[in-house]
């Protein structure tokens, strides 16, 4: 019984020491530290107002012509690849030209007789020596005729057929040594593709803004589609349909687009992004930084401690927000650029709370940094 108060009356002391000790290593350290949270500056840039969320678009070529064959006849020659880039006027088909030819040759030489025969007509006509019937008769034989030979020299055109503008060629539906059957066979379609249109529908909400802003400029658009390895193309608003489609409650828009890479493909879906404006050094925030709370939104701004210089505190800060572009919200009233704000970590934090910044500059990419 001696020997177990004497161990407690020697550990009494230690147990003070330790106490003691750790109380002089908190007044040496300061106070404790805050809340560990990231950070970003606020900062002014321009932004551009967009349809949110993008439209889903769908590719289309400016033309698209079938060729048909305007005469009957075997395909004597091919004269491309399919699926190659033609250019306007480019021979396609040969349409076998003998028979069309043969008839051309027979024509000719009645015309040329029919104009002989006319010429004596004329004479004997002016003597008076044959009826006004008989001049008459002659003189129709030789305009017809005349104008058989027009109709078999265009025949003979109709065995060339040529591409009706710069487009790429489809997949062939009839090949060399093919009976074609004239106008009701399909050889060929052809796509214009420079330029080359988006289609897609927006909201009809938007269509007054789109209505102003088309007043005083050309509208942007650009799109972005799956495993794309150029930039965004970009094209322009050249298209606005005249009635909104009741179904949908949608209108249909079109861009125009140059796509001198072949880029936009026929049939292919995109990402539409249609610009409607730019707002002008509006100020921006990282989008997390924004917080929702039962008197709206606000952000948690970190400013000095006036009670401690070397301390920061954070102040919860209402304020108003616009459009989100690129992970950044605009943020309308309240808060000005070059202000810090918290970005991670708000859930530990409650107004005048001392915080300690992990990050900042890393926090974001603003120019502001």
């Amino acid at each position: 019984m001696i020997a177990m108060k004497k161990i407690i009356f020697l550990f009494a002391p230690a147990l003070a020491a330790a106490i003691l000790a750790n109380g002089c290593s908190q007044k040496k350290s300061g106070t404790p530290p805050g809340a560990p949270v990231l950070v970003a500056k606020s900062f002014a840039t321009n932004v551009p107002v967009q349809i949110d969320p993008p439209p889903l678009g769908h590719v289309t070529p400016v033309s698209t012509v079938t060729i048909h064959s305007q005469i009957g006849g075997f395909i004597s020659a091919v004269h491309f690849k399919e699926g190659s880039e033609v250019k306007s006027n480019a021979l396609l088909f040969t349409i076998d030209p003998r028979t069309t030819q043969a008839v051309l040759a027979r024509d000719q030489a009645q015309l040329t007789n029919a104009e002989i025969q006319f010429v004596r007509e004329q004479k004997l006509f002016d003597q008076k020596l044959v009826s006004q019937d008989e001049f008459d008769t002659s003189k129709s034989a030789r305009d017809t005729l005349a104008a058989t030979v027009r109709s078999d020299e265009l025949n003979l055109s109709f065995t060339q057929i040529r591409a009706p503008f710069d487009g790429i060629t489809g997949s062939l539906q009839k090949h060399e040594g093919d009976v074609v059957k004239a106008p009701d066979d399909t050889l060929l379609t052809i796509n214009q593709i420079h330029p080359i249109y988006v289609e897609f529908a927006v909201p009809e909400q938007y269509l007054p803004e789109i209505q102003k802003q088309m007043r005083e400029r050309t509208l942007k658009v650009s799109v972005t589609f799956q495993n794309m390895t150029v930039p965004p193309p970009q094209g322009d608003l050249t298209f606005v349909d005249n009635s909104v489609d009741e179904t949908t409650g949608t209108i249909l828009l079109k861009a125009t687009f140059q796509n001198e890479d072949d880029a936009l493909w026929p049939g292919q879906f995109v990402n539409v992004t249609l610009t409607l404006s730019e707002l002008t050094n509006a100020v921006v925030v990282p989008s997390q930084a924004v917080q929702v709370g039962q008197n709206g939104q606000f952000i948690y701004v970190v400013k000095a401690d006036e009670t401690n210089s070397t301390s920061q505190i954070v102040e919860d800060r209402p304020v108003q927000t616009g459009i989100t572009f690129n992970n950044e919200t605009v943020v309308t009233k309240g808060l000005q650029a070059g202000e810090t704000v918290v970005t991670d970590g708000q859930l530990r934090l409650a107004p005048k709370m001392k915080v300690t910044v992990k990050s900042s500059d890393s926090a974001t990419n603003s120019p502001a940094n």
